[in-house]
């Protein structure tokens, strides 16, 4: 999953000319009244022009490398548009640094299946 999330990100960023340093993705859980989604926060040094195409051009790279995110996405659409947060360079560095956490010897994780990173680097960038 992580492998398809990287390239996934790699061919946005090539075909919108982003660059990232870093991201953590995690889920936005289905409820009674909301399908899911998947929940991204992406570091930039050079953010695209437009994040709404950026976002476009995850999701159809996501569909065409996991054919289980097309299955959700498309065929029983459970899940939604992607959420991408764009935050400025240093932010996950200064978030490690916040928890005394040197950036060199703890790694944000790339994909989780809950919400516990995620939240904390959101609730970081309020």
């Amino acid at each position: 999953i992580v492998d398809n999330a990287d390239k996934a990100l790699e061919l946005a960023c090539k075909s919108t000319g982003a660059v990232i340093t870093d991201y953590s993705a995690g889920p936005v859980f289905i409820s009674e009244t909301s399908k899911g989604s998947h929940e991204w926060v992406i570091e930039f040094i050079k953010p695209p022009k437009d994040l709404k195409n950026f976002t476009q051009i995850l999701d159809t790279e996501l569909w065409n490398l996991n054919s289980y995110y097309f299955d959700e996405r498309h065929d029983t659409k459970t899940l939604w548009f992607p959420i991408i947060h764009a935050v400025e360079q240093w932010t996950f560095y200064d978030r490690m640094k916040s928890k005394n956490k040197l950036w060199w010897q703890f790694k944000v994780p790339k994909v989780k299946n809950d919400r516990e990173v995620l939240d904390d680097i959101l609730n970081f960038i309020k």
